[in-house]
């Protein structure tokens, strides 16, 4: 006897929940030769808001958390991506040597950012030489809440934007790559069951040009990551939005996933404090 095999709708990954989208609508997901794999959900103006002010409530717990603490929950999200290596490497839609590597890849990667935990501030803070009798310190630190358009390579490119992003305090609010947005999803699942804090990561899936907009002009977002934003005119109008409350905006192209990624993506989402404290006589 046969079965009909389940369609799945995957939800939204909201505040640490996953939450169906508002709207209620759902768009088909499909692989590389167009079979059917999934219904994802298709994320509305209104879910985009509800992850800003999930990414908000979550910022003072993670910002103020340790380094060190912020770098072993990110090898606790390596070590549970590695125990899904192979549902991974499925959905990546490629032959299975390939899959694998790019897991692999990613893996890697959320290990080498993990060390950067405690070392970043260390490699770009400084103590700087004035004329007076003060200690003059400067120190980087969290920029806040980051809203990134993931790229359409869909683990290790997602792994390279969200991991910086997070290990040095701040929070994010992810577009996931709009046709492969299966491994999005499913790493919301290893985030839900990993250490990390909800709503430090809130993963959106549905129409870029639907949400990028719209969180570039949200003004409780400090900083925006357009790396996924191929269109030049959508690009262009999520820079002139996020002018009006003067974000940080990253727009990089023709990325390398698979070379050394080098500190440039940690740094971008960093501000620089810098105090006086008078010498002891």
């Amino acid at each position: 006897m046969s079965r009909l095999a389940v369609r799945k709708t995957y939800k939204l990954y909201i505040g640490g929940a996953f939450p169906r989208s508002e709207s209620g609508r759902s768009y088909p997901v499909t692989s590389p030769k167009g079979d059917f794999l999934a219904n994802a959900s298709r994320a509305s103006r209104k879910d985009a808001r509800d992850a800003v002010s999930a990414a908000r409530k979550a910022f003072p717990g993670w910002s103020g958390a340790t380094a060190y603490n912020r770098g072993q929950i990110l090898y606790r999200i390596a070590e549970m991506l590695e125990g899904r290596r192979a549902q991974f490497a499925d959905e990546l839609g490629l032959g299975k040597k390939a899959a694998l590597e790019s897991v692999d890849a990613a893996i890697d990667r959320l290990v080498w950012y993990a060390g950067w935990s405690d070392k970043i501030a260390s490699v770009h803070g400084t103590a700087n030489p004035v004329a007076g009798p003060y200690f003059n310190l400067s120190t980087p630190e969290p920029t806040g809440v980051v809203a990134v358009v993931a790229p359409a390579e869909p683990l290790l490119g997602l792994v390279s934007v969200v991991a910086p992003v997070i290990v040095t305090g701040n929070t994010c609010v992810v577009v996931a790559a709009e046709r492969t947005p299966l491994p999005a999803i499913t790493l919301a699942e290893v985030l839900a069951t990993s250490d990390l804090p909800g709503g430090v990561v809130n993963i959106l899936t549905g129409h870029q040009a639907e949400l990028a907009p719209w969180l570039a002009a949200h003004m409780d977002v400090n900083a925006l990551d357009l790396t996924g934003v191929t269109d030049p005119d959508l690009a262009l109008r999520c820079e002139q939005e996020a002018a009006a409350n003067l974000k940080r905006v990253v727009r990089p192209s023709g990325d390398d996933w698979a070379a050394d990624p080098g500190t440039g993506r940690m740094t971008a989402f960093l501000e620089t404090k810098t105090v006086w404290h008078p010498m002891g006589v």
